[in-house]
């Protein structure tokens, strides 16, 4: 797996467009994401549908259309130096037929933040534009609002990447061992739901591969890391990093089913690395050549995640 194209960091002044491509979001939660992204010196715009609600499916943020324009233009605007989502979800998956995805090639890398949901666009980025992108905490999410290492850890990424080169949540080795690979993955359902798309890699060969899911029963789990196995999305991996498993049952429900179903792939693995749906979520960068050391629980990038 080769690593992707790093787009360029932040400074102060720059202008960030907020989109919703997945659920509804609050207006209290985006106003207060707004206050901090000020906060640090940045000029936020929102998109215009971003506070829409689908008619028929009050899960959607508006329709398919509206937010696939939104995402599309923000990124195609020659003046919005980055991308961040206001919250997951669902509907991710709906939009990315309906992107034009040469004419966001063309518009050149930025800057794209997001996760859980967002883990089909940050398929799709991969894919489609060759591009790194950041799984973080999101402008509208509850965690970003109220957690300081969250919101420290994502500022430091996009305006001084290079302080944060090594990400070390104290993780324990549920394999021991070293790997060395680029950076992939996202929440585990969604992963296992695009599978078999044009938008997302057939495999994690020369990965390290990072999961994590939230509201999944331990069988759910089971199924979709089987899925992952079945689909051939796990030859050749060569580490892999779990996050949290918030709202997925007590843990030690959860840790047989991900030793039963990862340990047998010979490679380190690292459990409870602090990224995804859990308080003080890291950022992690996705498409970055990085090394993992299970037993010390760290994860070092080769370079900054972003120029």
């Amino acid at each position: 797996m080769k690593e992707l194209l790093r787009p360029a960091r932040l400074a102060p002044g720059a202008r960030v467009a907020v989109v919703a491509p997945s659920g509804p979001v609050p207006e209290e939660r985006l106003q207060g994401g707004l206050d901090v992204l000020r906060g640090w010196d940045l000029d936020p715009v929102v998109a215009p549908h971003v506070l829409d609600r689908h008619e028929e499916f009050p899960y959607l943020a508006g329709t398919d259309a509206h937010r696939a324009a939104d995402l599309q233009a923000a990124w195609c605007d020659p003046a919005v130096d980055a991308v961040l989502c206001a919250r997951g979800g669902y509907g991710a998956q709906r939009i990315a037929d309906l992107l034009d995805w040469e004419a966001m090639r063309a518009a050149g890398p930025k800057v794209f933040v997001g996760f859980s949901d967002i883990t089909a666009l940050h398929e799709a980025f991969a894919v489609r534009l060759g591009l790194v992108t950041l799984h973080g905490p999101m402008a509208a999410g509850v965690d970003f609002l109220k957690n300081a290492r969250a919101q420290e850890h994502l500022r430091a990424t996009l305006f001084a990447p290079e302080t944060v080169r090594t990400i070390a949540p104290g993780g324990t080795p549920l394999v021991p061992g070293r790997a060395h690979g680029v950076t992939l993955g996202g929440c585990l359902s969604l992963l296992a739901a695009e599978l078999g798309t044009p938008h997302a890699r057939p495999s994690a060969r020369g990965g390290l591969l990072c999961l994590e899911d939230v509201g999944e029963e331990p069988y759910r789990l089971d199924r979709c890391l089987t899925q992952l196995l079945r689909g051939g999305l796990l030859d050749g991996v060569r580490g892999v990093l779990l996050g949290s498993w918030e709202g997925c049952g007590p843990y030690e429900r959860v840790r047989p089913v991900l030793a039963d179903r990862l340990g047998g792939l010979g490679v380190p693995v690292v459990e409870e690395f602090g990224f995804g749906h859990c308080e003080g979520a890291w950022t992690i960068p996705f498409g970055v050549r990085a090394g993992l050391d299970a037993d010390a629980g760290t994860l070092t990038l080769d370079e900054p995640a972003l120029r």
